[in-house]
């Protein structure tokens, strides 16, 4: 066996066995366990110990494996919360999802883009800036509650609709931004912004409609019957065989087809398949999977991608970068918080909800890498600006377990107080 193989195997072992430990030590402290792998990430990553680029690790197949699984992991982890979510409760509450996931992107898109024009910013950095902030990534935010038995209470139902209305309308206004100023952003020997005006912009949209309209007509009639079928065959394990190869297939389509993040499909996926008589058996078999392996790698991840210190690595602009920071992170929640106060009481839930919804809809993610690598490579994004993005992802990623669990202990008090 080559050395970079077996210097992968003790890798994955490493992350996974210091994720566990971190987590246990986390939730021992009384926090989320997911908040212990993400600071094992920070220690591993380039923060601290750099460990992926120790000579012994530091080779394209541990950086690819990392990557693929942390992109299974994502991808699993909303599965298991689509697998939690029922389409009915969802509906119910479509009018605070609608709401709050339509308000997520206005609000952040409007103060990101109010506060980085006094820092030096023109109008077109700037609005990017806002649009990177308005993309939302609720995995850790569906982890948290899960945790605490409330993914199926009116605010983490309403959180997995929002995402989805937040997650169509930044891609569809990406779209729409990178059709308006390619002329504006493209430069002699760089790369130009892809568009070709409203023609582009109805495709994307007509994706987003066909991939939902197709997803659901098939799968909604014929997951639950297939998932049947083959667990009679004589197949082992074909159950979850079967469920693996659709979450998978439907992650492509999202992101391949429909225009949307893949995590998308991997989650309509799993609401689907909540409606299978079988799926006690297939939550028992998938738990096992994400949370032994995958969801270990991704979220030790984050850490692994973040570099803390790299804005301050220039004496002479780390304070320049140090407020630039500070200003998009207090954006990233407050615009939120302030979304999901606003929309949720449109929808009809109360203020503790509403509160709590806001918070849980902070974490940024996947979703703001994919639109912040966009903008680097076409110039709207400086070097300094993404890691201050990666910096964002991360403190969201850290801070917003520890609010949703003080958040929703302190309603339970309350619930009881009344009582």
């Amino acid at each position: 066996m080559e050395s970079q193989t077996l210097a992968v195997l003790l890798l994955l072992a490493i992350i996974i066995a210091v994720a566990k430990a971190a987590g246990y030590v986390s939730s021992r402290l009384g926090q989320p366990a997911v908040l212990g792998d993400i600071l094992a990430g920070l220690v591993l990553g380039p923060t601290v110990l750099n460990i992926m680029h120790w000579p012994v690790f530091d080779t394209p197949a541990s950086h690819e494996l990392v990557e693929l699984l942390s992109l299974m992991g994502v991808i699993f982890l909303m599965f298991m919360a689509g697998l939690e979510a029922h389409l009915d409760e969802i509906t119910k509450l479509g009018r605070a999802a609608l709401f709050t996931g339509v308000l997520g992107v206005i609000v952040p898109v409007l103060l990101g883009a109010g506060v980085v024009l006094p820092l030096g910013f023109d109008w077109v950095a700037a609005v990017f800036m806002g649009l990177m902030l308005a993309a939302t990534s609720v995995s850790i935010s569906a982890q948290t509650l899960m945790d605490l038995d409330q993914l199926r209470s009116r605010e983490g139902l309403t959180l997995l609709g929002a995402a989805i209305v937040d997650d169509v309308l930044v891609i569809l206004l990406l779209s729409v931004f990178m059709a308006v100023v390619a002329p504006l952003v493209a430069t002699a020997g760089a790369p130009s912004a892809t568009g070709g005006g409203l023609v582009d912009v109805l495709v994307v949209l007509a994706r987003m409609v066909l991939f939902f309209v197709v997803g659901v007509a098939i799968g909604y009639p014929l997951l639950p019957w297939l998932a049947r079928k083959v667990d009679a065959l004589p197949i082992s394990q074909g159950l979850l065989s079967l469920v693996i190869v659709v979450v998978l297939v439907y992650a492509w389509a999202a992101e391949a087809l429909g225009a949307v993040a893949a995590i998308t499909g991997s989650f309509l996926a799993g609401v689907l398949f909540n409606r299978c008589r079988l799926r006690n058996r297939i939550e028992a078999g998938m738990n096992t999977l994400t949370y032994s392996v995958l969801m270990p790698v991704f979220f030790v991840n984050i850490g692994l991608t973040a570099n803390a210190g790299a804005l301050f690595q220039d004496s002479s602009t780390w304070v320049n970068n140090l407020i630039l920071v500070l200003a998009i992170l207090a954006v990233a929640f407050t615009s939120k918080i302030i979304a999901g106060a606003a929309g949720g009481r449109l929808g009809g839930l109360t203020w503790g909800e509403s509160l709590r919804l806001g918070v849980g809809m902070s974490p940024r993610g996947e979703v703001l890498l994919i639109v912040a690598t966009v903008g680097l490579g076409t110039g709207l994004v400086t070097e300094s600006v993404f890691a201050g993005m990666i910096v964002v992802v991360l403190a969201t990623s850290i801070l917003t377990p520890i609010l949703l669990r003080w958040l929703f202990a302190r309603g339970d008090a309350g619930q009881k107080k009344e009582a």
